[in-house]
């Protein structure tokens, strides 16, 4: 994790956040300056931010919306106050509705960013400024905090270059928080090309077969909110185990980046999971993220104990196998 401090002052009225990013300065200004870079961070995971519009002078404004697994939506504006590249920018950060248009209800606050060069990369300071304690208070009771630690863990992705980042990494499992897990596989292919691959039962099949010994039985799509999905295994031959399979609903389409289903094994109504994939292209590799929303600690260390990541990569590299390559 990026973040070394979150510190709160309310004497002062300020929240810093101070991170040591493995970059140089200008990497990092970078990131912080250009809105298609910046929303792969900017929202944390499973609230990802698209930029609206970005006007990126003094006096200039900067509009996003964050959008969370179920399609709700939460959106904000920057207002540019200051900009010295590469060290400080100054903004005025506010919520606002879909159109950018200012949320009187809740605080705006004037937010400083920080640049400075360390042996190691970059250091960074994001203050913000709080207009009373009732705001700084109101901000930390929204989940603030959290919220930000969890959505600058993302940045590392974001600074190194994609295959430097994760290639020939394999499937890679993060436990960011009790109930949060965050799986990332890089595959050799085309976004495009990697969706189709979990969107068309044609392509599902040639792919996501489990281990060996196993042949993919049921194969029932759902590729718009609101439809059922329904997938099944069984064992081949001498092959030992007992017929198994998922299910559940798709809650959000955003083609063909971000998916988000419910999944549950068939005939049980619990526990389920929330399922949330993003595909991500950078020089002709993908970049598979899915976050996975576990009810508990406990079901979440099950889950995983079973072996769900080494499945995984079976099924990844046979994608990248039978379906990118061909």
């Amino acid at each position: 994790m990026p973040v070394t401090e979150i510190l709160t002052d309310r004497e002062n009225l300020t929240m810093t956040v101070i991170a040591d990013l493995a970059a140089p300065i200008e990497r990092v200004w970078s990131v912080y300056s250009d809105p298609v870079q910046l929303e792969r961070f900017w929202g944390p995971p499973g609230w990802p931010a698209t930029f609206t519009s970005w006007d990126h002078q003094v006096g200039g404004r900067a509009t996003y919306t964050m959008r969370g697994p179920r399609g709700e939506a939460s959106s904000g504006y920057w207002e540019f106050l200051a900009i010295e590249q590469p060290h400080r920018f100054e903004v005025l950060d506010g919520f606002s509705d879909e159109h950018g248009t200012p949320n009187a209800d809740l605080p705006a606050m004037r937010m400083e960013f920080t640049f400075t060069s360390t042996p190691e990369g970059t250091r960074m300071h994001n203050t913000s400024y709080f207009p009373s304690l009732e705001a700084l208070e109101q901000i930390v009771e929204m989940g603030a905090i959290e919220g930000t630690r969890l959505a600058m863990s993302q940045i590392d992705a974001v600074l190194q270059d994609l295959r430097e980042y994760a290639q020939g990494k394999g499937t890679r499992v993060e436990l960011l928080d009790d109930t949060h897990v965050r799986i990332t596989r890089l595959v050799d292919g085309p976004r495009e090309l990697v969706w189709r691959a979990h969107t068309e039962p044609e392509l599902i099949r040639k792919w996501m077969l489990g281990p060996d010994g196993w042949e993919m039985t049921e194969c029932v799509v759902g590729n718009a909110p609101g439809e059922s999905y329904r997938n099944s295994w069984a064992p081949v031959g001498d092959t030992e185990g007992e017929p198994f399979g998922f299910e559940g609903e798709t809650l959000l389409v955003e083609a063909p980046r971000r998916s988000v289903t419910t999944e549950r094994m068939q005939g049980m109504p619990a526990p389920e999971t929330l399922n949330d994939l993003n595909l991500y292209e950078e020089d002709g590799a993908t970049l598979i993220t899915v976050l996975i929303e576990y009810p508990d600690k406990d079901t979440r260390d099950m889950i995983l104990g079973t072996g769900m990541a080494d499945g995984m990569e079976e099924s990844f590299a046979r994608l990248e196998r039978e379906v990118l390559a061909g």
